[in-house]
């Protein structure tokens, strides 16, 4: 089994870095600032998987132009989809409503969902994840999954971020922000995607203790 690895998120998000860590425990997570990159990446993919492969590729690079040490890379896109919003937000959920460089906070985000929802019947709403682990320039591992619900008539629970007060799941009884972490770790959308994922890594390298750090060349 795969074990002791530094992989680095391609991300800036603490809340992500939680989730992920949960999953990866048995590998050491970090942020690219932990390596003393500045991380920036524009999402022009028109998918998911392309804005999370997209994400993997420019840290990689980033760590060669910084000349670091090239570490295995996780990304990943993540979103909430509504069939009578035609998919959106979809791959514009992080910056959904946004115009120019002001950035809307998840609260904004959630009210403005909400006012584009209003009086709409079909309220099916959807979460997606994308996820790559990238471990060389041409060599990745990739899973999508989804966690469904319908869309609450008003946000509710103080945990998680972005839309999860307004996902609601119908078996729950209750909005994604409402669920202990703990829980949601083992059953979201991204937990799914990670563990799908991490699984491939595993079989990859079932004798490996240690990854060589650079990938393949």
């Amino acid at each position: 089994m795969l074990g002791g690895v530094k992989i680095v998120l391609a991300s800036g998000n603490i809340n992500k870095k939680k989730e992920f860590a949960a999953i990866f425990r048995e590998h050491t997570l970090l942020l690219p600032a932990d390596i003393g990159i500045a991380f920036s990446h524009e999402e022009t993919g028109a998918t998911f998987l392309e804005n999370a492969l997209g994400k993997a590729q420019t840290l990689r690079r980033m760590m060669k132009e910084e000349g670091t040490e090239i570490l295995p890379v996780i990304s990943d896109d993540s979103g909430i989809s509504l069939p009578a919003l035609g998919g959106e937000p979809g791959v514009y959920s992080a910056r959904y409503g946004q115009t120019g460089t002001a950035e809307l906070t998840d609260n904004d985000r959630n009210r403005l969902l909400l006012s584009r929802m209003a009086g709409i019947q079909d309220r099916r709403a959807f979460f997606v994840c994308a996820l790559v682990f990238l471990d060389g320039e041409y060599r990745f591992f990739a899973a999508q999954e989804t966690w469904e619900g319908v869309l609450a008539e008003n946000p509710a629970g103080a945990g998680g971020f972005g839309y999860d007060p307004l996902l609601y799941l119908p078996e729950q009884g209750r909005t994604v922000a409402q669920l202990p972490a703990e829980e949601k770790n083992r059953v979201s959308h991204r937990a799914k995607a990670a563990m799908a994922v991490k699984n491939l890594i595993e079989k990859a390298y079932p004798l490996s203790t240690e990854m060589a750090h650079n990938g393949t060349q």
